[in-house]
């Protein structure tokens, strides 16, 4: 294999001559035109350039651009290159690169904009999301209404599968994070406890803090994480494949047949996730208590059942109830909103999933903030 070389000679009229020789294969170290760019740019400017290819071997896009930053150098100046002596090939490659013009979209230009613009392009598309929020809630508001009196058209076996899904499905993940999250506040609370010997308040800690906040709220996100963004992902995924149209054509409503029985499901399921979660919660703090503190384990199930009031439960399941209707909810939208690419799918499926945890927390500050004023 010989290596790429770049000579060139200036003659009296004025005419570079390029002797190109050798391989000029990309793979390659090619020779520098670093020389042949500062004659080209001397006191004197050449009036034309021609080239010598005898010499040369095998050859491939390194040559053509080494040719085409040539050629681009050369474009303000009045030197006339001459591409005769080159390989036949070579030349059809050059023709064709100035034939096709370069796609305007191909470079990514950065463009600037002003503070206020910023601002206003912010402003306007909250409100469009929020035009598109309302506008879907009062969709699924009249697909209750049809399914209240017995004229919503869904599938009752997808509000099964879908059923199945939200409940006995989840049962797993929700049992093990609940029984952490009750050892995780058993031991927290009796670090402070111990100090004052009255490590029998762990049941009281952990009864109130599951049944009154962290049940629904862990039950809440758990399901955000997995069945909202399931919904979101599922429905997107029909829309990028135009199934939603397709429901559409045949004069079926998207929003009866695929958010309805979703939404049903989900806020049906909710609650009693919620009632187990608490359950598994308590008896995550029940291990800590018997085993870590040698409480005796029907002193701990008297002391739970002497602290957790029904008032805590029903705060809990209410909480669980407004959660479900906005995991299930902000899924759905978020996969209706869905664009028409496969990055789109994530991106609905993140939005859904991000969308449901904030809302979990400001409903859960707004109910706590309730309770408070009320006295509950």
């Amino acid at each position: 294999m010989n290596q790429g070389e770049l000579n060139f000679e200036r003659s009296p009229e004025n005419i570079i001559t390029i002797n190109v020789s050798g391989d000029w294969k990309i793979t390659d170290a090619l020779p520098s035109s670093d020389d042949l760019l500062k004659e080209i740019d001397g006191a004197t400017p050449p009036q034309r350039i021609v080239f010598d290819a005898r010499a040369l071997g095998g050859w491939d896009s390194g040559l053509l651009t080494f040719l085409i930053r040539l050629k681009h150098h050369c474009s303000g100046k009045d030197t006339v290159i001459d591409f005769g002596g080159l390989p036949r090939g070579v030349q059809r490659l050059l023709d064709l690169s100035s034939v096709i013009p370069e796609r305007k979209e191909a470079r990514r230009e950065s463009i600037r904009v002003s503070l206020l613009t910023h601002i206003v392009q912010v402003e306007g598309n909250i409100w469009h999301s929020v035009l598109e929020t309302l506008s879907f809630l009062g969709e699924v508001s009249l697909a209750f209404l049809k399914f209240f009196t017995g004229r919503a058209r869904f599938r009752r076996s997808d509000f099964m599968l879908v059923l199945e899904e939200c409940g006995a499905d989840a049962l797993p993940i929700v049992s093990l994070i609940s029984i952490l999250v009750g050892l995780i506040l058993a031991f927290v609370g009796s670090i402070q406890l111990k100090m004052f010997g009255a490590q029998i308040f762990i049941a009281d800690l952990v009864g109130i803090a599951m049944t009154r906040a962290m049940g629904a709220i862990m039950v809440g996100i758990i399901m955000a994480g997995r069945t909202g963004a399931s919904f979101a992902a599922r429905i997107g995924t029909m829309q990028v494949n135009e199934e939603i149209d397709a429901l559409k054509t045949a004069g079926i409503s998207p929003v009866e047949f695929l958010v309805l029985p979703r939404v049903i499901a989900m806020t049906l399921m909710m609650p009693l996730l919620t009632l187990y979660a608490d359950l598994m919660g308590m008896l995550g703090g029940l291990i800590v208590g018997v085993s870590g503190f040698g409480i005796g384990l029907n002193e701990y199930f008297q002391e739970t059942k002497d602290a957790v009031a029904m008032a805590n439960i029903w705060i809990g399941l209410f909480s669980s109830f407004t959660f479900g209707i906005l995991v299930s909810f902000t899924g759905c939208l978020r996969g209706m909103q869905c664009g028409r690419s496969a990055s789109a799918v994530g991106d609905a499926t993140t939005s859904a999933v991000v969308t449901s945890i904030v809302s979990i927390v400001i409903a859960t500050a707004i109910i706590t903030i309730l309770c408070d004023v009320l006295g509950i």
